[in-house]
């Protein structure tokens, strides 16, 4: 029996699925039941009734799976799978915004810790961000903790005054705009799709911004036949899945996320095998970071 075979037969016998986002390894993403950006993500694990979860991303996405369905086991391939972003704002930065305005949301990138979502009024993906944004009653804004989708956001809704800390994707803050432009001149046919994660340097250069799966859709409405990717390069599996016919070109710098990546078949295998690795959430962050999930799922 080859071990996906193995994770087939666990999955049946302990009532298991597997999520899987759009960045861990090509092999992960051909086992999992549902695969996604985060928003889809976590809509989904909110719906599915599975006794068991398996979330092949990084930790902030099975604290949220946690959050979402505390009656399920929630296993993480590799525990130690993180998001550095996830971390970058503080408590005291927050409490500064919310000291200086009476009339503040403090929106929270899902890409945060629980612990960070318990301290705001609402999560955001970058898929429902500016509809979110929008719609609230709020002026002011604190967005946490990605200064560059931020300032996208910003950009979006001139009617609203959005702060910013300075947290960022390591992935995306280091796409060059200048490697950007070497592939446009090697490809001049070819659209520039991009995460808002990325710098604006990096946007200025772009014919479509958008989430991951807002990258994937684009691409495959589009009648061209060739694209700049600005996202992680895990992208690219689903975009020729989805897309035989047509080209896509990375930076020369390739970007890659090395925590999605340390999900593997074996690790997948072990937590179905064992029920190791739970996702878990404090007692006294969990329902305030609950909340802005759910606020989250109803806005959007």
């Amino acid at each position: 029996m080859t071990i996906t075979e193995r994770i087939k037969q666990l999955k049946r016998e302990k009532d298991a699925v597997i999520l899987a986002h759009y960045y861990v390894r090509p092999e992960i993403q051909d086992i999992a039941d549902y695969i996604g950006d985060s928003f889809y993500l976590s809509r989904t694990a909110a719906s599915l009734p599975n006794r068991t979860i398996v979330y092949c991303g990084v930790s902030f996405m099975g604290e949220s799976a946690r959050l979402l369905c505390p009656d399920r086991d929630v296993l993480m391939p590799d525990i130690c799978a993180d998001c550095p972003m996830a971390h970058m704002v503080t408590k005291g930065e927050v409490d500064a915004v919310r000291d200086q305005y009476g009339d503040l949301a403090v929106v929270c990138y899902i890409n945060s810790t629980a612990e960070i979502k318990s301290w705001s009024d609402v999560s955001v993906t970058s898929a429902n961000a500016v509809k979110i944004v929008r719609n609230l009653p709020n002026k002011n804004i604190l967005f946490i903790p990605d200064k560059n989708l931020g300032r996208h956001i910003a950009g979006q809704v001139p009617e609203k005054n959005v702060i910013t800390v300075r947290g960022y994707c390591p992935v995306h803050e280091h796409i060059s705009a200048d490697e950007i432009m070497q592939q446009k001149e090697a490809h001049p046919e070819a659209e520039v799709l991009a995460h808002p994660e990325c710098t604006q340097a990096v946007l200025n250069k772009a014919d479509y911004i958008g989430s991951t799966s807002g990258i994937i859709s684009y691409a495959v409405k589009s009648q061209k036949k060739e694209f700049i990717i600005a996202t992680e390069s895990g992208v690219l599996h689903e975009l020729k899945k989805q897309n035989p016919d047509k080209e896509f070109y990375f930076p020369a710098t390739e970007p890659i996320c090395n925590d999605m990546k340390l999900i593997t078949l074996e690790k997948v295998l072990h937590v179905l095998q064992t029920g190791e690795n739970q996702a878990s959430v404090s007692a006294e962050t969990a329902d305030r970071a609950a909340a802005t999930l759910t606020r989250m799922l109803d806005l959007a």
